[in-house]
């Protein structure tokens, strides 16, 4: 039998991706300072750091070296993944603090690096002590058991919907709001030039989502990762079980985005009439559409996907949420302004393209079979 395809590698090439936007966020003003990029590893210690500094570059970096040593391990297991690993992790740290030296609003930190590097051998390490007591090994297992064996790019996807779901959306579950935003920034972009009279103007204004259009939008957003669940898991108990991770996941990240936003006293402050009409609506949908063939689910997840972006990119964003944006953008978290930011708006995208592909794909006419 062929081994299923890991889904580690397309998550640290991901995950480094990310690092690399928040690094180097926002990426003005570029200059020459007259010094080599590497005069930072020679400089004194900073004086002034805060502990969410310290833990944010020590932990923000045992993911990647996680996921690139498990990758590894699929060609060399033992200590030559995680050295390679860990290597890689502070080959990047060290690229990006070189080219902060070049960016007024950033620093490069010879401490940055150590707890960087740091960081990504702990999760490379981390991989290694899982993969020797055999945790590696039952997770295959587990994934054979669980999913059909081309289901590298729903697993991903999945793995990075949370993450979404971290950067505050207008409405709950509501990924992939961009209209507004990338007509103001084309305006911008084109401004003071010929093509600016090139953009369509709208005759009617946006108008605010209704109570009833917003449950609508909470209840189909909760629903997408139930189906790209079923779309490559076969069996009904499964998929249940799946979805009801998948909403307490939704709930959990939209919690610690309130969280971090607000405090942690108002963690469960977006819990609004229309979150508390959609969530049941959504389970609901997920435990009818149980026995539904796999590729009826790709289909009828199209469907969903295109009815909420539809409904959600019709509506302005609040001007609570621009105000909410800039607790984010212009706080603590401004680091991170990226990592959740651009995956919320891309994500629903993305994955329409990724079903567009499976459909696309020669063998996959036969829908399998659904077990009780």
């Amino acid at each position: 039998m062929q081994r299923h395809k890991s889904a580690a590698l397309p998550l640290a090439l991901l995950y480094a991706t990310l690092i690399g936007y928040a690094s180097l966020f926002p990426f003005t003003g570029w200059r020459d300072q007259g010094i080599a990029p590497w005069a930072y590893l020679s400089a004194p210690l900073p004086q002034y750091w805060t502990r969410f500094d310290l833990v944010a570059n020590l932990v923000g970096y045992a993911p990647l070296g996680f996921l690139l040593a498990l990758a590894l391990m699929r060609m060399r297991r033992g200590w030559p993944a995680v050295t390679l690993a860990s290597l890689a992790a502070a080959l990047l740290s060290f690229t990006l603090e070189g080219l902060q030296s070049y960016l007024p609003l950033r620093v490069a930190s010879n401490l940055d690096l150590a707890l960087n590097a740091a960081g990504g051998a702990l999760g490379a390490l981390a991989a290694f002590v899982l993969e020797r007591l055999g945790a590696i090994d039952r997770w295959r297992r587990l994934r054979a058991r669980w999913f059909v064996r081309d289901s590298r790019g729903a697993l991903v996807l999945l793995a990075l919907w949370p993450l979404g779901l971290l950067f505050p959306a207008p409405v709950a579950f509501g990924l992939g709001q961009v209209f507004e935003r990338a007509e103001e920034g084309l305006a911008t972009l084109l401004q003071d030039t010929p093509f600016l009279e090139w953009l369509p103007v709208r005759e009617i204004e946006l108008q605010p989502l209704l109570p009833g259009v917003e449950t609508a939008c909470v209840a189909l957003g909760a629903l997408v990762p139930c189906l790209l669940g079923y779309t490559v898991i076969q069996h009904r108990g499964r998929r249940a079980l799946f979805a009801l991770l998948a909403l307490a996941a939704g709930v959990a990240a939209s919690a610690l985005s309130a969280a971090l936003t607000y405090g942690p006293l108002y963690a469960w402050a977006w819990i609004s009439e229309p979150v508390r009409l959609g969530l049941p609506a959504a389970a609901l949908a997920a435990i009818l559409l149980l026995p539904l063939p796999a590729r009826v689910c790709v289909v009828l997840l199209m469907a969903v996907l295109m009815g909420q972006l539809a409904l959600l990119n019709a509506a302005p964003q609040s001007a609570y949420f621009a105000s909410t944006l800039q607790s984010w953008e212009q706080g603590r978290f401004i680091h991170f302004h990226g990592l959740a930011q651009w995956v919320g708006w891309l994500w629903p995208y993305v994955a329409f393209v990724y079903l567009i592909v499976r459909l696309a794909r020669r063998g996959e006419g036969a829908a399998p079979r659904i077990d009780a």
